[in-house]
């Protein structure tokens, strides 16, 4: 099938980046969270990122009012009803899900795809849960969306060929660089990525160093761009302890329990940047 208009579910971090990539490249996007305070954020959010590739010669004023006109913003899901393509991007909630693709399968048209940004979430526990499994795929993009270029593309047990086709095609189409994995806990990136930010949380909870010689020893012994403290700030410490879990659980492999102290932030309520404290302080 040919996918135009686009319905994105969520205007927090990933939500609005994955709606700038698709505006950019002049593709009708329909924003949708559920408050009018959550949109409004989010369109500020991407109008803010124009204003920064303007300033950096990357983009013209032009481009810019071209790419806020494919954006339209909505407070309900059945908004959404005439998308041709539905990109959830809600918080990493299997639960919340669950209910947001049931929604999206009563409300959008027959034909329509529905995609989930989840970075760790069964693909195929999710499709089970519509009734049109062969049209549901993940879709993880990577934060920050708009410069990042991988677009993991996951399919279930059930997602159909015709459907991973399409996917792949808007994917390019908007310059991203789609690769194909199989549906398991994590996929590929994350499978890897994780971990590592966890096994950094252990150092720093067992004392070997602080989180800012962690950091650096991994920016200057390996060449990271950031540490992975910071990463784990940026992405979210929520974000990251439910990778950590659906890991865990999926392969009952103790190698993947999460580390305390990353359990014990999050009881504090330090989530990393969005809450202005994790492992630094952002207020």
């Amino acid at each position: 099938m040919s996918i135009g208009k686009i319905g994105v579910v969520g205007a927090g971090t990933m939500g609005n980046g994955i709606t700038q990539a698709f505006a950019v490249a002049g593709r009708e996007v329909v924003m949708m969270d559920v408050g009018e305070a959550q949109v409004q954020r989010g369109l500020a959010t991407i109008s803010a990122s124009l204003d920064r590739l303007i300033k950096k010669d990357k983009m013209s004023a032009q481009q810019k009012d071209a790419a806020m006109a494919c954006i339209t913003t909505v407070n309900s899901i059945d908004k959404l009803a005439d998308c041709d393509l539905v990109i959830e991007a809600a918080t990493e909630n299997v639960d919340l899900k669950l209910r947001i693709f049931a929604d999206l399968d009563r409300i959008v048209k027959p034909e329509a795809i529905l995609a989930s940004n989840t970075s760790s979430i069964s693909i195929t526990r999710l499709a089970a849960g519509t009734q049109r499994p062969g049209q549901v795929i993940g879709m993880h993009f990577f934060n920050p969306v708009p410069v990042m270029a991988l677009v993991e593309l996951i399919n279930g047990l059930q997602t159909s060929a015709a459907t991973y086709a399409a996917v792949e095609e808007v994917a390019k189409a908007v310059g991203k660089t789609p690769i194909k994995v199989k549906n398991s806990p994590g996929f590929v990136v994350n499978r890897m990525l994780c971990p590592m930010i966890n096994e950094a949380v252990f150092a720093l909870g067992e004392g070997l160093a602080t989180a800012a010689e962690i950091d650096e020893a991994m920016k200057l012994g390996c060449n990271h761009p950031i540490g992975p403290l910071a990463l784990c700030d940026l992405i979210g410490l929520d974000v990251e302890l439910a990778v950590m879990q659906v890991l865990y659980e999926g392969t009952k492999d103790p190698k993947y329990r999460p580390a305390p102290l990353l359990v014990e932030m999050l009881e504090a309520g330090y989530l990393g940047r969005k809450s202005g404290k994790g492992f630094y302080d952002y207020k």
